[in-house]
């Protein structure tokens, strides 16, 4: 902001106090003798720094108690009939996002935000009603990252495996997002309910009725929410352990040897000696959705991808 005047760089940052929460209606803002101590500058500037913030609506001068936060319209009403756009609130969301990413929903607490944003924990309600609402905003945003194209690939199996698998980038991209969602309790978030719609649509004209169509769609979408549960788990352990799921897997060779020396799991043991067998998060999630898929083609009587 440098060439900016004192008293516009004075008026933004009590701007950016009443856009946080810090300050709320009614709320008395610095005086002009309080931003002199508090930003070192004349009370001239001071009083054109509180005449700005009048001029825009923020504040309000009240005879015999001083100035005070004005109380603000309400938000305009987006075409959808939902809230128009609130900055403040997609900060929140992004905030909420980087701890998930690096530490887990678990770590995640309204406190926790306000401490990334620097501001108040009670600002935040104002632009959100609690938790609930924050994961539901988080999961929008996580979904919306990767739009499922508008000229997709022709066939149904192509289709679906499309959503499946950005599904599944996903939930890798963002390990809590699977916990944020509950299959008998669906979010109602445009960006995850286009992937029923894309599943939906892929399905129509192949002779499926309705019933079976929208479980179709259900079912894939809650297969890859349901192998992705792990992945926040994994992400954690991790973190806590400083191996991977294979080098993990490799520290347990000694164990499980012992275990299968028993001869209680024969079956087991030779299969994993075999040269060429691997299992692993990536290929079990191929492995599921192939099989699903073909399920869908036994379904519709087809045999082999179309």
């Amino acid at each position: 902001m440098a060439g900016t005047p004192p008293y516009l760089r004075i008026a933004a940052e009590i701007r950016q106090r009443i856009t946080d929460g810090e300050l709320r209606t009614g709320d008395h803002v610095p005086s002009a003798r309080a931003i002199t101590r508090e930003w070192g500058v004349a009370i001239a500037t001071a009083t054109r720094a509180l005449a700005a913030l009048r001029q825009e609506g923020l504040v309000r001068a009240v005879p015999g108690v001083g100035t005070v936060v004005a109380a603000q319209q309400a938000p305009p009403r987006s075409a959808s009939g939902g809230a128009a756009a609130d900055p403040v609130r997609d900060r929140i969301v992004r905030a909420a996002i980087r701890i998930a990413d690096a530490e887990g929903l678990a770590a995640l607490t309204m406190r926790r935000i306000g401490s990334e944003l620097d501001v108040a924990t009670m600002s935040l309600y104002r632009h959100l009603r609690g938790k609930g609402e924050l994961e539901a905003r988080m999961a929008e945003a996580a979904f919306a990252e990767r739009p499922l194209p508008a000229d997709p690939p022709p066939g149904w199996r192509p289709r679906l495996e499309l959503a499946a698998r950005t599904q599944w980038q996903l939930y890798r991209a963002h390990p809590w997002l699977p916990r944020t969602i509950n299959m008998n309790r669906p979010l109602i978030i445009p960006s995850g309910m286009a992937h029923i719609e894309f599943t939906l649509t892929a399905l129509d004209g192949l002779g499926l009725d309705d019933n079976t169509r929208l479980h179709t769609a259900i079912a894939l979408f809650g297969y890859v929410r349901g192998a992705a549960a792990d992945l926040e788990t994994e992400a954690r352990a991790a973190q806590d352990t400083g191996l991977d799921g294979e080098e993990w897997l490799d520290a347990q060779e000694r164990p499980l040897s012992a275990v299968f020396a028993l001869g209680d799991f024969p079956a087991f043991a030779a299969v994993r000696r075999r040269p060429g067998v691997d299992v692993g998060v990536e290929s079990l999630f191929g492995y599921g959705l192939a099989r699903y898929l073909d399920g869908v083609a036994a379904i519709l009587g087809e045999h082999g991808p179309t």
